[in-house]
């Protein structure tokens, strides 16, 4: 594979991982994407210990890496929708963008791009990042 591709996953306290499988498959699904091409997922560290998240990585046998508001700040002018909820909850502007998009060039080189924008069900939001 000549590229990387990672999800970034944002979610309520306690989504649960069906929930979770379930937009990440449509979402793949809409988009002609295997799940055996992505490399890792990402979230905020605030979710670092959602059982939900955490048994998503674990059914899919790949890593769930967390970064810090702090560090998804600094992609805020990069996200295609800008939540002041999300804000005042976490501290950034957009959890699955953005994470989607640190963990992309952190793996990968940057900078990294979304594959696919803000996908949103009732619990939780997915976006795709690619990186080379």
């Amino acid at each position: 594979m000549s590229y990387i591709l990672v999800a970034g996953l944002g979610c309520r306290r306690g989504c649960s991982a069906e929930a979770l499988r379930a937009l990440l498959e449509q979402t793949l699904r809409a988009h002609g994407i295997e799940l055996n091409e992505l490399r890792a997922l990402a979230s905020i560290d605030l979710k670092r210990n959602e059982p939900g998240l955490l048994q998503l990585a674990e059914q899919l046998a790949l890593p769930l890496i967390c970064f810090s508001a702090v560090q998804l700040a600094g992609y805020d002018q990069r996200l295609s929708h800008r939540s002041q909820s999300a804000f005042e909850r976490t501290g950034c502007y957009g959890v699955a963008e953005s994470a989607a998009l640190a963990l992309a060039e952190q793996l990968g080189t940057p900078p990294a791009r979304l594959r696919i924008l803000r996908q949103k069900s009732p619990q939780a939001t997915l976006a795709l990042a690619v990186s080379c």
